[in-house]
């Protein structure tokens, strides 16, 4: 298990990634040599051509995006090994569409038709022995890290259902240490026991050989054992808080326990100028690329939806921005006309009949945002930030969900962390957990993290998922 953004990834997966990304430029490599094979002359100097490092580049990268898409990094999708070979020769299969797609456009990226064919045999075989010995290695090699919760109670019972949802991880809970003596050691919890007190951490530590510790109190005065988790954390052994920890775990920052002074003495929250500016210059370019891309698209959608019922094509709607100001944003209509007239601003709902036959389609795959690419150029919206919403639900939002200004304080986004890890909200409850994923973003901010946003929305837009 390793931590990437603050948060929790299976290190398994990365490694899967780095390795088979060699693997799939060793494969085309072989694929020369065997294509090749009687004329060593010919194969130094095909190997040894810039063209040839190029065109393996964009061989790999092409083949990992779709082992990336179709989740065979994805440790949390249980497949057997006869399920996870057809998924890996569906992906070759797309990975040979998209090269011919390439190939097309750039000739000079064409390798030899020859050593590619013989160089994906290649891939598929080193993938699948790759996977084979991994598997059986990691059960032998790698051992669990072994966590104790500090506490027993509702708290600490979240974390512990939220390391148990994590199967991917290589963690293992023990169990719980408890500061109340009215709760026997050894009554279960979440169906682990209490292996013992607060007081006996040290030796609980040593006995179950504990890696990790996590402080799950809901009241830490008087009861927390800093003397011990100060002797046990100089030791080696990894402490954290309950807020820090489910962080890690979900990829969010709970509101429910997280503390005013979390946010104050936590790491991350850094916003450079040289960050900003980087990440407005990359808005800039995406803006004007997806405007480009998109704009025979977008002729066909406007043509779409002035055949399909009255009204304006472009619907414009007021959202608040950067610092609580509001702008106008733009979209493809998707709704009726008058669809709010006499009930003024709702939420949009599952099977929503304000939706016309053209909005429903283009709302499941996000073609109604392609306009706000207009918005990002213009500097009304980044990229990657929180989504913007309405005035109108704003003012009730600040009121009801603690925090809930502090996503203003950066310049919202046509996508987002909470977009492409939770489902279109609908309700308070949903706008809590969406601030959350937020928050999560503000905390990590960096333009990698902003490529990693990038491509689960393509992968989002791609399969339609995720739309209302």
């Amino acid at each position: 298990m390793i931590q990437i953004f603050n948060q929790y990834v299976s290190s398994k997966s990365v490694l899967l990634m780095g390795l088979e990304s060699c693997l799939v430029a060793l494969a085309f490599l072989c694929g020369a040599r065997v294509r090749f094979w009687n004329q060593p002359v010919e194969f130094e100097f095909y190997t040894q051509l810039p063209d040839f490092a190029w065109q393996g580049l964009v061989a790999v990268v092409v083949f990992e995006l779709c082992f990336y898409y179709c989740d065979l990094y994805n440790p949390q999708v249980v497949r057997t090994r006869n399920g996870e070979i057809i998924c890996l020769g569906q992906s070759l299969g797309v990975s040979s569409l998209l090269l011919g797609l390439v190939y097309f456009f750039f000739p000079s990226l064409l390798m030899g038709r020859g050593v590619f064919l013989i160089g994906t045999v290649f891939v598929a075989a080193f993938v699948t022995m790759n996977r084979l010995a991994l598997d059986t290695a990691w059960k032998v090699a790698i051992p669990k890290q072994r966590i104790l919760i500090v506490g027993a109670r509702d708290r600490a019972r979240n974390v512990a259902r939220e390391l148990l949802e994590r199967t991917d991880l290589n963690l293992e809970l023990v169990g719980f240490a408890q500061p109340d003596p009215m709760l026997d050691a050894g009554s279960p919890v979440v169906g682990y026991p209490v292996v013992g007190m607060t007081s006996q951490l040290e030796s609980l530590a040593a006995t179950h050989q504990i890696s990790k510790i996590i402080v799950a109190l809901e009241d830490r005065r008087g009861i927390l054992p800093i003397h011990d988790l100060v002797r046990l954390r100089v030791q080696g052994i990894c402490v954290e808080d309950a807020p820090t920890a489910l962080a890690n775990l979900t990829g969010r920052v709970s509101l429910e326990t997280v503390q005013p002074s979390w946010f104050v003495f936590s790491d991350g929250f850094h916003r450079s100028r040289f960050t900003l500016a980087l990440k407005r210059a990359l808005d800039l370019v995406l803006g004007t690329v997806g405007l480009l891309i998109s704009a025979p698209l977008m002729g066909l959608v406007a043509i779409a939806i002035r055949l399909d019922s009255r009204g304006p094509v472009i619907f414009r709607q007021q959202r608040v921005g950067l610092g609580g100001r509001c702008f106008e944003l733009l979209k493809f209509r998707s709704m009726c006309m008058d669809a709010e007239a006499g009930r003024g601003a709702q939420w949009a709902r599952e099977d929503d009949p304000r939706i016309t036959r053209v909005g429903w389609w283009i709302r499941k795959f996000r073609l109604d945002e392609l306009p706000q690419f207009l918005n990002v150029m213009r500097g009304d919206m980044g990229f990657v930030g929180p989504r913007p919403e309405r005035p109108e639900f704003v003012q009730v939002l600040r009121q009801q969900i603690s925090y809930y200004d502090e996503r203003h304080s950066m310049r919202p986004g046509l996508t987002g962390w909470a977009q492409v890890q939770y489902r279109y909200g609908s309700s308070t409850v949903d706008a809590l957990r969406k601030l959350e994923y937020d928050l999560f973003y503000l905390k990590n901010m960096s333009m990698v993290f902003d490529c990693i946003i990038i491509l689960k929305t393509v992968r989002i837009v791609l399969t339609g998922s995720g739309a209302r």
